[in-house]
Formats: C-alpha cells, sequence, structure tokens
C-alpha cells in the first residue's frame, strides 16, 4: 500500500476508485464500503481511501478528538484489507474553507484520479460541510466519475458507527464492540518500566502507555490476548489510573501474561481486549487489593479455559 501523508502536494497518476470519511476503527461499516471499493478492481482502477491527518473536530473545536484506532493503527488495517492507496490529507483553515465543488475538482478528480467514489448516504464534506451525496451524484458527469452510494450497514434497526461504538465501550461492553467492530478492540504500545507494583504483588505485568489520541474503554479489568512478535498469549488487562495507589497516575494499560517468563521492556506488542470481567475501584489498601488482583488472575485463567469464539481472532 502507497501511503501519503504530511503533505498536500501529491499527484496518484493512475485511474482511482476513492472512498471517504474518517474510517474511525475501520467497523462493519466501513468495511461494508471497502467491499463495493474493491468491486472497481475488474475496471482496473486501484483502490484509494481519502481521510484527514487529523480528525476535523481537533481543529474546528480546539479539542482533542481521540480514535477508536490510531491513524497508525488505521494504516495498519487499510494495508491488511488490501487497500492500494491511503491518503491522510493535512487538515487546517484553509482545507476547511474549501467550496464542495473544488474539493471534487481539484482533490478527488484532479490529485486522487477518481474515476469512481464510493460513500455512504450521510456522507458530507467541503465548508460548512455544504457538500453531500446528492452534490457529487450532480457532479458525476462534469468530472466523468462513476457515484456509488453504500446503505448503512446494521445491527438490527440501528446503523452501526463510531458514535454506536464508542458508547459500548464507555459501558465496557466489549464483546458488543467487537462485535460491531468485526475484529478484536487492540491497543498498541512499546513496553515501558511501570513501578514494578505487579511484582511486589506477585503478579509481574507489562505496562504501556496509550497514545493520547486513544479512545479507550470504561477503566476496569478485561481478559485480554497479547500480541509479541506474531506470537498470541492468553492476558489479563487493568485499564486505568491505580485509584488505590498514592499519588496522581497517567492511564495505562498493565497486563498479566499467563506462562510467559521473559523480558520485554522496549518490545512493541498489541493487547486485545476479548472480555470485560469488572470495573476500577479504589480498595481500602493495598493487601486488599492484591487480594483481588489475585483472584482477578484466577477468574482469568479460568475465562481464558472457556470454549469461545470471537470474531477476527485471526491476524
Amino acid at each position: 500500500m502507497r501511503y501519503i501523508t504530511g503533505t498536500r502536494e501529491f499527484n496518484i497518476e493512475e485511474p482511482t476508485v476513492v472512498t471517504l470519511g474518517k474510517f474511525d476503527g475501520l467497523h462493519r461499516g466501513h468495511q461494508k464500503l471497502l467491499n463495493e471499493v474493491f468491486r472497481f478492481r475488474d475496471k482496473g482502477y486501484k483502490t484509494a481511501v481519502f481521510t484527514f491527518e487529523t480528525a476535523p473536530g481537533t481543529l474546528m473545536k480546539g479539542k482533542l478528538q481521540t480514535m477508536i484506532t490510531t491513524n497508525a493503527e488505521r494504516r495498519e488495517n487499510l494495508e491488511k484489507a488490501g487497500v492500494d492507496y491511503l491518503v491522510e490529507y493535512p487538515f487546517n483553515q484553509e482545507v476547511a474553507h474549501m467550496q464542495p465543488e473544488e474539493f471534487v475538482s481539484h482533490i478527488l478528480c484532479g490529485q486522487m484520479k477518481a474515476r469512481a467514489i464510493v460513500t455512504g448516504t450521510d456522507f458530507r464534506f467541503g465548508y460548512q460541510r455544504k457538500g453531500d451525496v446528492e452534490l457529487l451524484k450532480s457532479l458525476a458527469g462534469k468530472y466523468g466519475y462513476e457515484m456509488v452510494i453504500v446503505d448503512k450497514a446494521l445491527d438490527g434497526s440501528r446503523e452501526i458507527s463510531s458514535t454506536y461504538i464508542r458508547e459500548e465501550l464507555a459501558r465496557g461492553n466489549i464483546k458488543k464492540a467487537n462485535e460491531l467492530l468485526g475484529y478484536t478492540y487492540m491497543i498498541h504500545g512499546r513496553v515501558i518500566h511501570g513501578r514494578h507494583l505487579g511484582t511486589t504483588l506477585g503478579f509481574p505485568t507489562v505496562n504501556i502507555e496509550p497514545r493520547e489520541q486513544k479512545h479507550l474503554p470504561a477503566f476496569g479489568v478485561y481478559l485480554s490476548k497479547v500480541v509479541i512478535d506474531g506470537n498470541i498469549h492468553n492476558g489479563i488487562t487493568n485499564i486505568g489510573r491505580k485509584p488505590t495507589i498514592e499519588g496522581k497516575h497517567p492511564v495505562g494499560v498493565e497486563t498479566y501474561i499467563y506462562d510467559l517468563d521473559a523480558d520485554l521492556y522496549d518490545k512493541w506488542i498489541e493487547v486485545r481486549l476479548t472480555d470485560f470481567i469488572r470495573p476500577e475501584q479504589r480498595f481500602s489498601s493495598v493487601e486488599a487489593l492484591k487480594e483481588r488482583v489475585l483472584a482477578d488472575k484466577e477468574a482469568g485463567r479460568r475465562l481464558h479455559a472457556r470454549p469461545y469464539s470471537i470474531i477476527a481472532e485471526t491476524d
């Protein structure tokens, strides 16, 4: 996959089929769009995803907008899906004030060489979000592209969306979030030194600090799968701020890996959350915390022993 980011000065030199959006989570709704995009390979078009390097809401609202998948995770997911081009276009005030038709003529048909455009029914773009699918349809003849509008993927009667998934993550309902995503929610990071409290409690853990951009689920303890150098290990993961321990703590992702004794410092790992065990809580003492942590450890081992089926527990 060719990855174009950090620049507005580029030109794709071959005809493409383009789909557009934030692709936050690359959930089942996005996958439905991509399936339609891939259909155009039979016409000789390269497949392309256009998105913004920074979520527009971050600039427009002046507040960091977190994402279910970070840019790096989105890139990895799209590359695995088989997309030929990923364009992460820098978003600034100039782009925010671009008129919809200029966006179509200059970026989509000019730089992206779009010969087909695939969007969802509610896609909007351009200054003050004045552009929509009706405008894209009306401009198709003028600029020589085919327009395809894809109905929303549904979960029962509700549309599958990043908002819906965020709601389930906020409830700690990781199984439902995974079902809507179509794969297992994951957090990537490099293993860092913690305070070694887990080792003191007889529960040695690996620690990663999630990126600021990463949208996390409800704080608490989760059943997890940990990917290290391509190998998958059973784990139990705590996400939160360690409320029982004195002092202020950054949000951390702390994982106990079953039946693994290895030095993992500075390793890049992937933590996949598969089930929710309990919410984060403050204990009356470190001893009380230790008792609960050991109980969590045993509960996790029992849960991992269950036969179960989770969508996309594959690489």
